[in-house]
């Protein structure tokens, strides 16, 4: 499957980790998602109920990032992606949640983890 939309550099504040300033204070997590659909239905009907509305996707993954606080964002990611398997229309998604505030006390310029689900091979596979 070829065809995806990418949904990239989504911020939103979350109070996600292990620590308890992390989950009073709350911080910015980026997500990037990418989600394998065939698109040729939407291509040639040129109409929104054919295709995955990426800002109902956009919103959904703020509202898991914006809700209830996770220890570790793998939790977060898997969430997401959990989710957006949802749609039987989609073939495979990959959710990279990044948190570049994260606790960590050397400079580096973020810390990112990745979840894939795909129909065909399970977790993982895309």
């Amino acid at each position: 499957m070829a065809d995806r939309i990418e949904l990239r550099g989504l911020t939103v504040r979350g109070n996600h980790g292990v620590f308890d300033h992390e989950r009073r204070d709350g911080q910015d997590f980026v997500v990037d998602i990418t989600v394998w659909v065939d698109l040729a239905a939407a291509a040639a009907s040129d109409d929104l109920v054919d295709t995955l509305d990426y800002g109902a996707l956009a919103q959904r993954a703020a509202d898991i990032i914006g809700g209830p606080p996770r220890n570790l964002i793998e939790t977060v990611s898997g969430e997401i992606a959990d989710d957006v398997m949802r749609d039987e229309r989609v073939h495979a998604v990959e959710v990279v949640l990044h948190k570049p505030s994260a606790p960590i006390p050397l400079t580096f310029r973020d810390v990112a983890v990745v979840a894939r689900r795909s129909r065909r091979g399970g977790r993982g596979a895309v």
